[in-house]
């Protein structure tokens, strides 16, 4: 490297004696011969570096540069010190001037000078300008002092130091010059009405030094912009960059925007000086003729200087018209077609030093977007190259290309969106930024032009990939049409400049930029990573258009154009890497590369898909090829007669129906007429990709309220601005738009095709709620549009999400109103809206798991408190609660086997639903949930809460309350409703439903249609003329029902029965298999504190240990059934003469309640013994003759004691005890009905709790081993498998068959306590009135519920019995027998074969196959998700952690 070379490699990075103008790199690099760290906020000095060891400061130094700089002098760094002067006496201060004074005198100064105040400045900022102890950098402008100065002198002093500041560059830096612009355009500003301001570019610093060339030629040499022409002449690059500096401020002054917010004033930048060339010159001071100005490319000098003589091309194709008719097939598409011209990528298509000088590397910063060879649009095809200026010899009108140079927020950049170092990750902000300028310019008509869009991106990816790990995570999804050079390519590129052992500073630059491309050595493992990864890059971009992904639609499709796949960089004569194809960082390539680019992307545009060239030489010559007459369109996989290799099954498109399109001569812009009608019956075997979604609305007054309305009730639709809505995947929009079969894509988001919410297209082509609304006010706001999650702009005021369930609703109205309150375009306070609110599949998919967190008084508070949040703080608004959806008529999808649909799936999604199996007590309990949530809600809207404001009501929308399934003329379900999951919806359902929403808001209160038959040919309503407003109760004329008034507490817990069957069989049975209610004598009853009736009445801790034994559930006999519900008291309904029962206060009358506080199932072979005795005894029975029911309940205290001996309570040793005394009663007892209940579950009285001595104290202590442990600890989950295995243990053993050896007796199981179900109040909370003072037995009204529990199931044929209860109070639950089963049910008289039933060991081996098979399901489909980068919503858990099976949720 030579001595003056101003660039020097040192201890692996560079240093620059230059001032820095950019950061080029997020690494540490040199500024000045400081190494510096660059950050958001501040510069670092790291290190100096030194050439000698005489220089005057050695070491390391820290500093600071603000940033910004402080605007107080009271906050001063050093650092920040950018000038020093000095005035006075130049002896005392040590000037210049005394230095060399007393030099003159022979005195030493340098122990002066070395502490001299500037130099001590310099050490904290080395760019300081003012007079200096060593003559290096002194200015003595800015030294006014003199020796033995007096007083008087200051004052002149001071005016020639003023003077001398305002001609320092520092007073002339493009920010301070741009500022005093600045300050004159505020004037205008101002005070200036009705002004057009232009602000005139400065000229291009070649145009000046034209000038002065032309000066020096004609020996007139002009002393002006001496600055400049110093810094051209020296060879020094910074006179363009002053010049580009001075451009760029100015720039971003008028580009900011503060001048265009009056309707009477503007200011415009007037660029026409940038590329003027001078008329005249010496050698041709004439006027320039084609003739005489050697017409051509007229670039640059250095382009001219270097034999890059010309970058245009000649187009010969005599094929050059449009179609006939404006074509409707892309596959139909001639180049002439075109109108539109748009790219997206990264720095090269920005054109970042496409027009640069040789070695001119701070000029790669410029983005020369008229020289990109995608969308440049500068000059003509004659001069330069680019596809722009190919397209136009077919279409002249042609527009959306970029021209001259800037990023891409300045207007000539128009729809050249790239961004230079973007990123793969970065191309959703571009692709929406066009989107907005193609809808917003009114050149484009968006919906009819014709558009060609090129994508390019991935070097940066290339390039950044070491900093993270390679790996699955770079999905198809995220590379687009990743087309990059190979790998050594680009290696080759940046050696371009290495010679021998040294490192240019061209290459050091490349190191920096793309350093995980350039800084492996070669037959590296790294380099062998990289080229994998690069082709890896290549092959899934393939994958992802070779899907047939985007060849739905007759209108649109992507074709890879491969040409750079496989090239190789170019070469010169002598073999190297030629850099004249690159601009001066040896990586971005300048206008002959991207020249060359662009006859090579227009090439691959004519050849057809799967014999396009992919190893284009840029080397060679490249003619332009042209369409040929056979073939005269762009080529496609159609119109090339290729089958993707990925998809050979791939289906072809079918065009639009219907439509008419006119000619279009001069490529003036022409509509597509399609005919506007609501679709007709929309019922059909298959979902064709051109299914017609879109509606017609007739009305004809379309107008909005002559004045604002104030209130709710009198709300036009054109009143309406704002539209918003909350809810889950159905409102989110969840598999609308997927494919048949993608069940993957179903987890896509279509909000833009969303019933109540999406606004994607228009009514005639998409029918929703806004696309409606926005046929009476277009300037509706609020709805979303495309795809996407709630972090992407587009989904604007839909703040619905997948897996929602009620109590997520306030969060979203929160988010939801702090949208509203900060968006620009609306007016929270004076602007009408409607929120639509639509929840609750989730919530009744997961009712089964918690019945009471899940019950619809919670469902219906959970929406109250979001429905509370929007009363009290929006204003002007009307709220559509639409009624959750009847889910039980999905099962039938579920059902029918013959269908395409992932079943296991659709368990995973609502197993509640659709496992039950058909009129059992599980799916009798799913569809009374469905009902209650129904019923609440409209309990809430009725209860009139949200109309106590004039601007503010809650509508209640219930066209889902019945809802028919469509069949087809088969048989079989039309699947094409639903997306591929078979559980949400397709677009052709949220057509019907938009349609039913908007007419249900049309009907009065009161009136509505509660049915949808999505089949219907539903037709679009019109407000009358009469009744121009959306319907709420007060225009309706309707009365608000209210909530149900209080009734009056009840009496007693007693329950009425009258039965038909009620009588004896006519012989006594000898079969206990025929056993009537009424042939029934005795009872007898078997357990611990809660059969002995123990606190079941008690008022106080005193009276708890109170056996009420006339109360007791399966035992007790006090009074009648119409006063007091016991198991005995419904059989003297049947046999008043029953005996057994117990009655009273205590043991003194328990007969033959043998139950014995904390009893454990050990205990209960001798209460059996006992039982039998006290029977044996009796004279009021018949021992052998007389037919006995006998009801056994034990298990709680074992498990409430388990943790303390695990192996006495185990469930092994609790069946084992139970047998015991079965045994003992089979063996023993003749003529016996045994009734063993299953054992309660016991996590819900965790969930029982009151602010009293005898619940928070000895509620624990009475089942510590339950009570006692932490939410989510190990030990609680032990406990609630024991008790499960309790469970299933019992029913295995009574399911074994073991006691039905005998005619005259059997052991039916109960099973209603399997799964418990706490009751709640109206509040949602536990309704502590079914348990006694200690939160844990049971209280008279509990015991009740009990006693109708047990008679129920004792009706119910074996398989076919309810396992929960339903804690509600009703005095005519009870069950009759029927004429056609009128015994007690057993296994036998069931009459059919033993089912297989929740805990057999039949069950247990069948559900181990299940689970193993889920399980291998759900690997296989997590796997898959993470390769796609797809994520299900987790699993909830609420209060006890309930299991939620649905992995997919609404």
């Amino acid at each position: 490297m030579e001595k003056d070379d101003p660039w020097k490699w040192y201890d692996g990075q560079w240093t620059a004696n230059k001032r820095c103008e950019s950061s080029l790199s997020s690494e540490s690099f040199f500024i000045g011969t400081l190494r510096l760290s660059c950050d958001a906020s501040k510069w670092r000095v790291c290190e100096l570096v030194t050439q000698s060891v005489m220089d005057p400061w050695v070491g390391c130094a820290e500093g600071t540069f603000s940033s910004p700089a402080s605007v107080s002098v009271h906050t001063l760094r050093p650092s920040e010190v950018k000038v020093v002067a000095m005035m006075g006496d130049s002896l005392i201060a040590g000037s210049t001037q005394a230095t060399e004074q007393t030099a003159r005198i022979g005195e030493d100064p340098s122990p002066r000078m070395q502490g001299s105040f500037p130099d001590i400045l310099k050490s904290f900022n080395p760019d300081l300008i003012g007079y200096s102890s060593d003559n290096r950098n002194h200015d003595n402008s800015l030294d006014q002092s003199t020796l033995r100065v007096k007083a008087e002198e200051l004052p002149g002093q001071a005016l020639k130091l003023v003077n001398s500041l305002k001609s320092q560059p520092e007073y002339y830096s493009p920010e301070n010059v741009a500022f005093r612009i600045k300050e004159a355009l505020d004037i205008l500003y101002q005070e200036v009405p009705r002004t057009f301001v232009n602000v005139v570019e400065m000229q291009d610093i070649d145009l000046l030094l034209q000038h002065y060339d032309l000066g020096l030629s004609t020996n007139e040499p002009r002393n002006f912009c001496d600055c400049l022409v110093k810094l051209h002449n020296s060879g020094k690059l910074s006179a363009y960059n002053i010049s580009r500096d001075y451009r760029n401020a100015l720039q971003e002054l008028v580009y900011s925007g503060i001048y265009d917010k009056r309707e009477d004033y503007t200011v415009v930048l007037q660029p026409f000086l940038r590329n003027l060339e001078l008329p005249l010159t010496a050698e041709m001071p004439y006027l320039f003729t084609y003739q005489n100005s050697d017409y051509g490319v007229n670039l640059r000098a250095e382009a001219r200087s270097s034999g890059l003589k010309d970058f245009g091309s000649e187009v010969t194709c005599t094929e050059r018209a449009p179609s006939d008719t404006v074509p409707v097939s892309v596959h139909k598409l001639r180049p002439a077609d075109i109108k539109v011209i748009a790219a997206l990528g990264d720095s090269i298509t920005a054109g970042n030093g496409a027009g640069s000088k040789p070695n001119d590397l701070v000029g790669v910063l410029t983005q020369f977007r008229g020289l990109s060879w995608s969308i440049g649009g500068d000059k003509n095809i004659t001069t330069v190259t680019t596809l722009t200026n190919i397209l136009r010899e077919f279409n002249p009108s042609l527009i959306g290309y970029s021209t001259d140079t800037g990023h891409q927020d300045t207007p000539q950049a128009f729809l050249n969106q790239a961004v230079m170092g973007s990123v793969t990750g970065d191309l959703m902000a571009q692709v929406k930024r066009i989107l907005q300028l193609m809808k917003n310019d009114s050149r484009i008509n968006f919906q009819e032009d014709w558009k060609i869009i090129t994508l390019f991106v991935g070097g940066n990816d290339l390039c950044d990939y070491c900093k993270n790990t390679w790996s699955s995570a770079h999905s198809s999804s995220d590379l687009a049409s990743i087309l990059t050079f190979d790998v050594a390519c680009v290696r080759s590129a940046a050696k371009v400049h290495q010679t021998g052992s040294s490192i240019s500073f061209e290459e050091g630059l490349s190191r920096l930029i793309c350093k995980c491309v350039i800084n492996p050595t070669d037959n590296s493992a790294q380099l062998s990573e990289l080229k994998a990864l690069n082709r890896e890059y290549q092959k899934r971009t393939h994958l992802l258009i070779e899907s047939g992904r985007y060849d739905t639609r007759e209108d649109f499709t992507v074709v890879i154009q491969p040409f750079l796949e496989d090239s190789q960089i170019p070469r010169d004569k002598h073999g190297m890497p030629d850099k004249s194809y690159f601009a001066a960082d040896c990586f971005h390539f300048n206008v002959k590369a991207h020249s060359q680019a662009a006859r090579s992307l227009w090439k691959n545009l004519l050849e057809p898909v799967g014999r396009k060239t992919m190893n284009q030489s840029f080397d060679e010559p490249i003619y332009l090829s042209c369409p040929s007459k056979d073939e005269p369109y762009l080529r496609t996989y159609k119109n090339s007669n290729y089958t993707y290799p990925n998809n050979s099954g791939q289906a072809t498109s079918v065009a639009p129906v219907s439509t008419e399109t006119t000619v279009a001569p001069s490529h003036k812009p022409s509509m597509t007429q399609v005919s506007l009608q609501t679709t007709p019956s929309i019922t059909g075997t298959t979902r064709e990709p051109s299914q017609i979604y879109g509606s017609e609305l007739l009305c004809k007054d379309r107008t909005p309220s002559d004045v604002i309305p104030n209130s709710v009730h009198s709300l036009r639709p054109a009143d309406v601005k704002v539209i918003a809505a909350v809810g889950d995947s159905l409102t989110a929009g969840n598999g609308i738009g997927s494919k048949p079969n993608d069940i993957l894509d179903v987890l896509t988001q279509y909000r833009g095709l969303s019933f109540s919410i999406g606004g994607d297209g228009s009514l005639r082509i998409t029918t929703t709620l806004p696309n409606i609304l926005r046929e009476f006010n277009p300037s509706l706001t609020g709805f979303s549009t495309g795809k996407g999650n709630l972090e992407k702009p587009n989904v604007f005021l839909n703040q619905a999400f997948p897996g929602a369930l009620a109590g997520d609703l306030p969060g979203q109205v929160r988010k939801l109103l702090d949208i509203m309150k900060n968006n620009t375009k609306i007016d929270f306070q004076n602007d009408w809206k409607i929120i639509n609110l639509f929840i609750g599949g989730n919530d009744l998919c997961n009712y089964c798991t918690d019945s009471a967190h899940f019950s619809g008084i919670n469902f219906a508070k959970r929406i109250e408190e979001a429905l509370d949040i929007l009363h009290n703080e929006v204003p002007r608004a009307f709220v559509n609660l639409i009624e959750v959806l009847q889910l039980i008529p999905l099962r039938s999808l579920y059902q029918d086997k013959k269908l395409s649909c992932p079943r296991t799936l659709m368990r995973m999604l609502c197993y509640c639903v659709v496992k039950p199996s058909e009129n059992s007590p599980e799916l009798e309990m799913m569809s009374e949930a469905n009902r209650a949530y129904q019923r609440s809600t409209q309990m809430l809207v009725e209860s009139g809460r949200y109309d106590s404001r004039e601007d503010f009501t809650v509508v209640l929308q219930p066209f889902f309350r019945h809802v028919q399934i469509p069949i087809l003329e088969n048989g079989h379900l039309d699947t094409s409703f639903f997306a591929p999951d078979c559980f949400h919806l397709s677009q052709k359902f949220h057509t019907q439903m938009a349609r039913a929403l908007w007419n249900n808001m049309l009907q009065p209160v009161g009136e509505k249609s509660d049915f949808q038959d999505v089949t219907a040919n539903i037709s679009l309503s019109c407000p009358s003329q009469d009744q121009p407003f959306l319907r709420t109760f007060r225009n309706s004329n309707y009365t608000y029902q209210g909530a149900d008034p209080t009734a009056d507490p009840p009496e007693n817990w007693g329950s009425d029965l009258a039965c038909e069957e009620n009588l004896p069989s006519e012989t006594v049975p000898t079969s206990v298999h025929r056993v009537r209610p009424a042939d029934v004598k005795v009872v007898g009853a078997l357990g611990d504190s809660i059969t002995v009736g123990f606190g079941a009445q008690a008022k106080n801790l005193f009276q708890l240990r109170t056996q009420y034994q006339g109360v007791s559930w399966s035992i007790g006999g006090d009074k009648t059934l119409e006063a007091v519900t016991t198991l005995p008291n419904i059989l003297k309904k049947f046999n008043p003469n029953i005996y057994g029962f117990a009655s009273g206060i205590g043991k003194r009358k328990s007969k033959f309640n043998v139950a014995v506080p904390d009893s454990k199932a050990k205990d209960m072979a001798e209460q059996a013994g006992s039982l039998i005795q006290l029977m044996k005894k009796s004279s009021k029975i018949n021992f052998e003759k007389d037919w006995k029911v006998i009801t056994l309940f034990i298990g709680a205290n074992d498990l409430c004691d388990y943790c303390m001996n695990k192996e006495t309570y185990s469930a092994d040793n609790y069946v084992k005890h139970i047998q015991e005394a079965l045994d003992i009663l089979q063996e023993q007892v003749p003529r016996a009905f045994v009734n063993i209940m299953q054992i309660l579950e016991m996590k819900g009285i965790r969930r029982i709790k009151k602010n009293t001595i005898g619940c928070a104290l000895l509620q624990k202590n009475i089942c510590p081993c339950f009570l006692k442990l932490r939410d989510d600890s190990p030990e609680l989950s032990e406990m609630l498998r024991v008790n499960r295995e309790y469970q299933t243990k019992l029913t295995a053993l009574i399911d074994s068959g073991r006691y039905d050896t005998s005619e005259d007796f059997t052991v039916v199981l109960q099973p209603y306590f399997t799964n418990t179900i706490i009751p709640l109040n109206i509040m949602g909370l536990p309704e502590l009135g079914f348990f006694s003072v200690d939160c844990f037995h049971l209280s008279e009204r509990g015991h009740a519920e009990m006693a109708i529990g047990l008679w129920n199931n004792m009706l119910e044929p074996v398989g076919h019995k309810q396992n929960y209860n339903n804690f509600t109070y009703d005095r005519n639950k009870l069950k009759c027998p029927s004429s056609d089963s009128p015994y007690l049910f057993t296994r036998k008289n069931s009459a059919e074969e033993p089912e297989v039933t929740p805990g057999s060991e039949a069950e247990q081996s069948i559900w181990a196959a299940v689970l193993i098979a889920i399980a291998g399901v759900i690997v296989g489909a997590v796997l898959v998700l993470i390769m796609a980068k797809l994520r299900f919503p987790k699993c909830r858990q609420h209060d006890e952690n309930p299991l939620e099976l649905n992995g997919i949720k609404l």
